[in-house]
């Protein structure tokens, strides 16, 4: 792990402030890109991101963290500050949020499964099918409920998993 001196120097209220408001507002995901180049064919990518109509606060996080970007969709205006450099979420955004916490289960929950994710991709896990697998299946968890939608499922990397492809054919008889 990198020096955390950092880290440090965030003034409490600034920290828990911004924890606080990424309590609410902020999002960790984990998507996968198809790559023919890629030993296992896919690339895991990580990401952090709160989304704004003012980018004061997005300023901030970059200030504070010390990494990412922030950008303005062109369709309705809103301010995005992305964090989707692997070593940056686990040298700044991990190590941040382990240190200002949340408060509600949820966002706990789901920090829990993103760091667990992080981690095994810093030790190039997801490189491997095993590792891969693990991945996917701690995704599964990830930001459960209503409104969660993926471009691919588990069953795009393993088909032969599928549910349609493991079920009993009757023995007839």
């Amino acid at each position: 792990m990198s020096n955390r001196k950092w880290l440090n120097q965030v003034p409490l209220k600034i920290g828990y402030y911004l924890a606080g408001f990424v309590d609410g507002e902020g999002s960790f995901n984990v998507s996968l890109r198809k790559k023919s180049d890629y030993k296992t064919g896919w690339q895991v990518v990580l990401s952090f991101n709160v989304s704004q109509k003012d980018k004061v606060v997005l300023t901030l996080l970059k200030r504070y963290l010390g990494c990412g970007i922030i950008k303005q969709r062109s369709s309705d205006g809103l301010y995005s500050y992305d964090v989707t450099n692997s070593t940056a979420i686990v040298e700044k955004v991990v190590p941040f949020f382990k240190k200002f916490d949340f408060l509600s289960p949820k966002k706990k929950k789901n920090f829990a499964i993103f760091k667990k994710i992080a981690y095994l991709v810093e030790d190039k896990q997801h490189l491997n099918e095993d590792g891969l697998r693990q991945i996917l299946e701690l995704r599964e968890e990830l930001n459960e409920g209503k409104g969660r939608s993926r471009k691919y499922s588990i069953y795009d990397v393993f088909p032969k998993e599928s549910p349609e492809t493991t079920r009993q054919t009757p023995v007839k008889g």
